[in-house]
């Protein structure tokens, strides 16, 4: 039993050693990439859904819109693609995204939809092969941006992150925990580069964005 033991509590280390590896790896691959000057001629600002209630976006979700609106009138791209979960009738974080930075002063063909950013990377795929990016600014809170970043590089992108932290969040000590692990399982979709949920025909986003309108 004492064998079996120090066996087990062996590979947990090894295991914890390499989680926090990877954690390390994709943080520190990406940290030049964070507040870095816009590419030039940015294809779009990409703006990670981070879920609505009731019809109104969460805070985090709400100051990445808001960053995203900055960006635009800064002229740091003429396109936006808001990217969530539209998966059922009664959840539709997209169109949420849309109406809001509408109503803050956005055309609404400018604004792009991808209705089935189902996560970080599958955002990131569709992206590139649905939407036709290959230069985007990426818009989230900084914790989240090194993962998305990282997915960007290995998806062949050109990407500079822009964060969204301009107030405290409820739960991010939690958050911050849980996106360990979420980077360790993103290094290995990067890696074996699975195909997302859904993909599609083609939408480019030098186009209207009223296509992606349902």
């Amino acid at each position: 039993m004492k064998r079996l033991f120090r066996i087990v509590l062996s590979l947990i280390i090894i295991v914890a050693i390499c989680i926090l590896a990877i954690n390390i790896y994709v943080k520190s691959s990406v940290k030049n990439q964070i507040n870095a000057n816009g590419t030039d001629g940015a294809d779009c600002i990409l703006v990670l859904g981070a879920g609505v209630i009731n019809g109104v976006p969460t805070n985090m979700l709400e100051d990445r819109i808001l960053e995203a609106v900055k960006l635009y009138n800064q002229g740091a791209s003429s396109k936006i693609i808001m990217s969530g979960d539209h998966g059922r009738k009664d959840y539709d974080e997209v169109n949420v995204m849309k109406s809001f930075a509408i109503e803050r002063g956005i055309p609404d063909e400018d604004i792009f939809m991808d209705h089935a950013g189902f996560s970080t990377y599958e955002s990131l795929y569709r992206a590139k092969e649905i939407f036709g990016v290959r230069k985007v600014i990426i818009v989230t809170q900084e914790y989240h941006l090194y993962r998305a970043l990282y997915i960007a590089n290995c998806l062949g992108l050109e990407a500079v992150g822009t964060p969204s932290d301009p107030r405290a969040y409820y739960g991010q000590e939690f958050r911050e925990v849980r996106e360990i692990l979420a980077r360790n399982k993103d290094f290995l979709y990067c890696i074996f580069k699975p195909k997302p949920t859904f993909l599609g025909e083609a939408i480019p986003v030098s186009g209207n964005g009223n296509v992606t309108n349902d």
